[in-house]
């Protein structure tokens, strides 16, 4: 029974037919999008040869989420949030199906390509917002929390497949065929999405334009829950985010490896599937707060352990725990945000969330390359480890709240 309550709760799978459809239609388009992620970076380095030009690919698909996301976060507020995600959805695949054409016909600047993807990461972080009201829109509060988990287990678990898979079909198929078998699974997400009920805020709308967007960030600095959480994210990220770092640590303490370096990624994903897989304790605790306070602790304090490791299998055992911490500090997030927020506010909210979660890890990455740079890659490492902590730490003594259960989240003990 124990090990029953360890596993991820699958009771929304089972109540809500909506819901699973939903997830399905997710899942297969999260697993393209990360295909489509892997061709366009070979695409620009075949084409280019330079890593100035791969670099360009993070901007075009970083800048209009963060340009447009909070306006785009007001806009959702405002309209049916179904609508507006089934809109998102048919103008991303019409931009995989414009890639899949250069694809297959070649001869295309890159320029165009990037532009493309430009356009398309325009067009998510439209979508991003309105699928942000689904899961407590479609789910019982108490279920909320292992909604969240589900699609954090299947997002983490594309995140493992998507690379690979390109990987093979790249070489067998081509890039076109890649690019065309994204906008194929955008028709699942379309479909899955497709069946829900109309989904209009409730409450007043939101204002248009600037006004909305500052009635937005207003609640966001008024409401100290909500603020503690996405403070505590762009800690965990912006002070200690380690990617950028992983090729100076493989050289410095294990050997230069090829082979090594290219286990510290999949071994963070690994720990994330991993914790969401065993999720269901903390899902059904009802105290969202405090498990994102210790799991951003811990992945502090990992990573603060790897910077100091010189054998590679600790080295990456802690990579695992370190994944594990945050799979389970995004989800805990996620469930503060969704449940925190009101209806009216959400799309605005999950925006902010989305662009906390996208800028965090980029800064995060220039800060370890930079205390590197006059350093080592141990030094930035720890150091950033042991700001993490404090932080954390410095966000729990100030908002006591994160602290407390969370009514409504906390599942009863079945017999």
């Amino acid at each position: 029974m124990r090990l029953r309550r360890s596993l991820i709760d699958v009771t929304p799978l089972r109540t809500s037919p909506v819901f699973r459809r939903l997830l399905i239609g997710r899942t297969v388009s999260v697993l393209g999008g990360f295909m489509t992620m892997v061709t366009v970076m070979y695409q620009v380095w075949d084409m280019t040869r330079s890593t100035a030009w791969t670099g360009a690919v993070g901007l075009a698909q970083a800048l209009p989420l963060v340009v447009f996301g909070l306006f785009a976060g007001a806009w959702v507020d405002r309209a049916d949030r179904r609508r507006v995600y089934l809109a998102a959805t048919v103008g991303q695949a019409a931009c995989s199906l414009l890639l899949a054409v250069q694809g297959f016909t070649g001869h295309v600047p890159v320029v165009v390509v990037l532009a493309l993807v430009a356009v398309q990461s325009s067009f998510g972080a439209l979508g991003a917002p309105a699928a942000g009201v689904f899961v407590p829109r479609l789910l019982p509060p108490e279920q909320v929390p292992a909604g969240l988990a589900l699609n954090a287990v299947t997002g983490q678990t594309m995140m493992l497949l998507g690379p690979a898979l390109a990987g093979v079909l790249l070489g067998r198929l081509g890039i076109g065929a890649c690019y065309l078998l994204d906008a194929l699974s955008f028709g699942l997400a379309f479909y899955g999405a497709f069946g829900l009920p109309a989904l209009p805020p409730e409450g007043e709308p939101s204002r248009a334009g600037v006004r909305g967007v500052l009635d937005g960030l207003r609640f966001l600095a008024g409401h100290r829950v909500v603020r503690g959480a996405l403070i505590t994210d762009l800690a965990a990220t912006v002070l200690s985010f380690p990617a950028s770092l992983f090729p100076l640590v493989n050289a410095e303490r294990f050997g230069d490896d090829p082979r090594t370096l290219g286990l510290f990624l999949s071994a963070l994903a690994v720990g994330g599937v991993t914790a969401s897989a065993l999720s269901g304790s903390l899902t059904r605790l009802g105290r969202p707060g405090a498990v994102m306070l210790c799991a951003s602790g811990t992945w502090g304090a990992a990573l603060v352990l790897f910077g100091l490791a010189t054998d590679p299998w600790a080295g990456l055992a802690l990579l695992v725990l370190a994944g594990a911490a945050d799979a389970t500090a995004v989800v805990s997030r996620s469930t503060i945000v969704q449940t925190r927020t009101p209806d009216a506010l959400l799309g605005r909210v999950t925006a902010a969330e989305q662009i906390v979660g996208q800028a965090g890890p980029s800064l995060g990455n220039a800060r370890g390359g930079l205390v590197a740079g006059f350093s080592s890659g141990a030094t930035a490492l720890v150091s950033g480890g042991l700001m993490c902590v404090l932080a954390v730490a410095a966000v729990a003594t100030a908002t006591p709240e994160l602290r407390e259960r969370a009514e409504g989240l906390a599942v009863p003990e079945t017999p």
